[in-house]
């Protein structure tokens, strides 16, 4: 049955939505009701769980390398006090940047960043990379940067799975429906209208909608730069063992993973390459790889020219078409509506912090743990962008 109320209402329930949720009911000082409409209850199309499931501190800007941080201790600490049912196959096999001479300036000074928050990095030589991966080409490399500890990938099922799970069970309601309007008034949301009929009266809305966040964002009459964007996941085999490849980004932006026997790699399109898709488009592309993902790993692994594809998806970013980066908090005017989109790719990692601190919002007014004022909806207003340098 479809509640009537909801103090909480939180429109998509994916990682974001969950971790929301989650971390709503798991706050002793918050009585409310919470409610999660979800239009995939299967996720089967769900950035979630297409995603290529990573998790890293290196980034450039200090927020995001915090927003990882609690990400991987929040991963160590469920598994610790919640055993099997709390393990989300979280690898920590290091994410691996290599920088050509023209982008060397750059990795240093990410990883100034990096280090002065506290990340575990290092900075490595063409020699010590050659030395600890023998099977890198490393010569027309200028240097490259290892995570050490707190990086890698995941099951992002799992994680998603524990997080609904635990949600559910301290009395977050999950609904398979999809909103359709959102009801306002001069200060803020008053309802959403389903499209099963139903009207939910709600005391404040989340948009965790990810690529579907432009539309809801609408439906209040609020322009979001938020739109689905297409990226591609690709499954090869390499009869060569690689052992210890962490999740490793060429200078090319071509990166490529273990999984199990077999390894994930992909790449983002270029600028001109790179539109908005509509909702229902997964169609699967091979050129990407072909003439560009394969050349690429064949010059720097040379044991991938003998790569076999094995399978491909596609999936949706949540793509932030002003800076790539997540929108938090409330809206200036509408101040019950509250956003957490536009992650650009970074959803699943930042999405236990993110839950966090949208839970903080609705709680005290303001993300307290960690200062995410830069994300806040109204920097575009106030052209104050903040563009992140480490993409992949």
């Amino acid at each position: 049955m479809t509640p009537a109320t909801a103090d909480i209402l939180i429109i998509g329930g994916a990682v974001v939505g969950a971790s929301i949720a989650y971390h709503l009911k798991a706050e002793r000082r918050f009585a409310g009701s919470v409610v999660v409409v979800e239009r995939d209850p299967t996720y089967q199309r769900a950035s979630t769980t297409l995603s290529a499931a990573g998790i890293r501190q290196q980034f450039s800007t200090p927020e995001n390398i915090k927003l990882s941080q609690y990400g991987v201790a929040f991963i160590r600490r469920i598994k610790a006090t919640h055993g099997a049912d709390g393990d989300v196959g979280f690898k920590e096999g290091g994410y691996l940047f290599l920088a050509s001479p023209a982008g060397h300036e750059v990795l240093l000074a990410n990883h100034a960043t990096q280090r002065a928050a506290g990340a575990p990095v290092r900075l490595m030589s063409p020699d010590a990379l050659r030395t600890r991966f023998p099977y890198l080409h490393t010569e027309d490399l200028a240097a490259g940067s290892l995570g050490e500890a707190g990086e890698g990938w995941m099951d992002s099922g799992l994680l998603l799975g524990f997080l609904r799970r635990e949600a559910r069970a301290a009395g977050a309601v999950f609904l398979a429906d999809e909103a359709v309007d959102l009801e306002t008034d001069a200060t803020g949301v008053r309802a959403a209208r389903l499209a099963s009929g139903a009207r939910i009266a709600a005391g404040a809305v989340v948009n965790a909608a990810g690529p579907h966040a432009g539309t809801v964002a609408a439906l209040a009459g609020i322009p979001l730069p938020v739109e689905p964007r297409k990226r591609f996941v690709y499954v090869v085999h390499c009869r060569t063992p690689l052992p210890d490849l962490p999740l490793t980004i060429d200078p090319s932006g071509v990166y490529v993973r273990p999984e199990g026997e077999f390894f994930l790699c992909g790449v983002s399109p270029d600028e001109a390459a790179d539109a908005r898709v509509a909702a229902d488009d997964f169609e699967m592309a091979y050129d990407l790889y072909e003439d560009v993902i394969w050349p690429t790993l064949a010059t720097r692994i040379p044991a991938m020219e003998a790569l076999k594809l094995v399978r491909g998806w596609a999936g949706h970013y949540d793509y932030n078409t002003v800076d790539q980066n997540a929108i938090l908090g409330p809206h200036p005017e509408l101040k019950n509506m509250y956003f957490a989109n536009g992650f650009s790719g970074h959803g699943l990692q930042q999405g236990p912090a993110v839950g966090r601190a949208l839970a903080e919002w609705l709680i005290d007014g303001r993300s307290t743990s960690i200062d995410l004022d830069v994300f806040r909806f109204d920097r575009f207003a106030a052209g104050k962008p903040v563009f992140e340098i480490n993409v992949v």
